[in-house]
């Protein structure tokens, strides 16, 4: 794709600004560090355009301060981009949580608030942070998940981050990346450290 031109420009009637303009679906998995990262990048680029984004956190505990959601809410409260509206679903990852039954709650109720803002439309780009892993270990259905993404109405995007997405999903997603690790300072020991992990 040089210079941002496709290699194949599809028989599908559509004009290039209607293909330009159609919502995607991305996903960014592997075993590799950034996937969230990325995401929280493209969320930067969606404020700068003005579109208002909705943060869905899964897994993660609404306790945890990391530094991507104060960024962009002082962003989204600047007044010059686009809003954002932040949402933490979970207690913690499994290993350190008190009770196990309490992330696959939140997680069901997260994607029960997805879906009603996908079908209200309330955001132009959403990221649904580590969903892969309640995909994965079927706290929601992949399948359900699919065709929501599918039939939502408008010029909504959805990115989506977690190790191991499930293989249906990756199949129905525009866009996909897959971070590979090559070397990581854990792998010598070293526990994660703050502007670099959080």
């Amino acid at each position: 794709m040089p210079k941002g031109q496709p290699s194949v420009v599809p028989d599908d009637g559509l004009t290039t600004r209607q293909r330009r303009n159609r919502p995607l679906v991305a996903v960014h998995t592997g075993d590799g560090k950034g996937k969230s990262t990325a995401a929280f990048g493209l969320a930067l680029r969606a404020w700068n355009q003005g579109w208002p984004i909705g943060v869905f956190q899964f897994v993660k505990s609404a306790k945890w301060k990391v530094g991507e959601e104060r960024a962009l809410r002082v962003l989204g409260a600047s007044g010059e981009g686009g809003t954002v509206a932040w949402h933490k679903m979970g207690e913690g990852w499994s290993w350190v949580q008190r009770d196990p039954t309490s992330n696959e709650e939140a997680a069901r109720e997260g994607w029960e608030q997805v879906k009603r803002d996908l079908a209200a439309q309330t955001h132009r780009l959403y990221v649904l942070d580590e969903f892969a892993y309640p995909l994965r270990w079927g706290w929601v259905d992949t399948a359900e998940v699919v065709e929501v993404l599918r039939e939502r109405p408008g010029t909504q995007h959805v990115v989506i981050t977690g190790r191991g997405a499930p293989a249906e999903l990756i199949q129905a997603a525009d866009l996909v990346t897959e971070m590979g690790k090559v070397r990581h300072p854990m792998d010598d020991g070293q526990k994660g450290q703050r502007g670099i992990e959080w």
